[in-house]
């Protein structure tokens, strides 16, 4: 039997938010198991959780270059808040971001050894200079570029860049003012709704299928008729894809619309193929572990 620590617990809670004895409960019953112990407490009803969360967040920046045709956007993280918040390490971001727009780099080392805008060094000499410059360790994270032969592709920065967003869509009409403008809709619609996926059939089955227990589970200590279970899980699947999947979610500018049903329609307006292809979103320091200290812990270091 692994041994459960407050950490263990206090982790657990982050995620679901769910009680401190529920969460001590889930873990004593799955031996420890954090992905076993979210699944414990969904099927219990403790926990809404419908993906992963409490992920500690890094500091530092997301930036954004170009529009129409192409553009990029790039994470670069910082030590502190206040660094991230320097003029320097803003027009640094942005220019990596141009870097990127311009030479389509193929990974992040490839990006390093790019021209950077105006300097006369590559991004990695700049980069270096920069630290020297700032005084605080930066880290070139990871970038994504998007170009289309006939569409529009845009980006869109929330929260003082805490939040990048990338979208594509081809359309046989090539570019214009008015895709241009549904592109940055949507892009806006993906920072605030974060979808996981683009449309149902790139969810993967083991998730479909986790998700499917749970709902069963849910169902049946519900008491819930077995023959009825299998329909209940039909409705409650398909809202599931409709929370996770972007064609398929609730377009926040007009939540009576799926936002798959508001690219179909602008097609159907303008007499054009038109079809929303790919996107991304980079929420700043997500999934990177940053070490947290035990204020409680130094005191009563001090205190000896």
């Amino acid at each position: 039997m692994a041994t459960i620590t407050a950490k263990m617990v206090s982790e657990l809670r982050g995620k679901t938010g769910a009680g401190m004895m529920d969460c001590k409960k889930a873990l004593n019953e799955t031996d420890g198991n954090m992905e076993e112990a979210i699944d414990y407490l969904r099927k219990k009803g403790l926990s809404a959780a419908a993906k992963k969360a409490g992920r500690v967040a890094a500091e530092g920046m997301i930036a954004a270059a170009g529009s129409g045709r192409a553009a990029a956007l790039v994470e670069v993280n910082a030590e502190t808040d206040f660094v991230a918040k320097n003029d320097k390490f803003q027009a640094f971001s942005k220019g990596v971001a141009e870097a990127v727009l311009a030479s389509a780099p193929a990974d992040v080392e490839a990006l390093k050894a790019v021209e950077f805008p105006g300097s006369g060094r590559n991004v990695g000499e700049e980069l270096t200079h920069q630290v020297a410059t700032i005084g605080e360790n930066m880290n070139l994270r990871r970038f994504a570029r998007f170009e289309v032969a006939s569409g529009s592709v845009a980006s869109y920065i929330h929260g003082g860049g805490k939040i990048g967003v990338l979208v594509e869509l081809t359309c046989s009409a090539g570019d214009s003012e008015a895709l241009q403008g549904l592109a940055r809709q949507i892009a806006m619609h993906v920072a605030a709704a974060s979808p996981q996926y683009l449309t149902r059939d790139e969810v993967p089955a083991e998730v479909v299928n986790r998700e499917k227990d749970i709902m069963r589970t849910k169902a049946i200590e519900s008491g819930k008729p077995e023959n009825i279970v299998d329909k209940i899980i039909t409705g409650q699947i398909n809202k599931f894809f409709g929370e996770i999947c972007l064609v398929e979610q609730a377009f926040v500018i007009d939540p009576d619309q799926k936002v798959g049903k508001v690219v179909e329609s602008f097609g159907k307006e303008n007499d054009c193929e038109i079809q929303l292809t790919r996107y991304v979103r980079y929420q700043l320091g997500e999934g990177i572990e940053k070490k947290e200290d035990d204020f409680a812990a130094e005191v009563a270091e001090l205190a000896k």
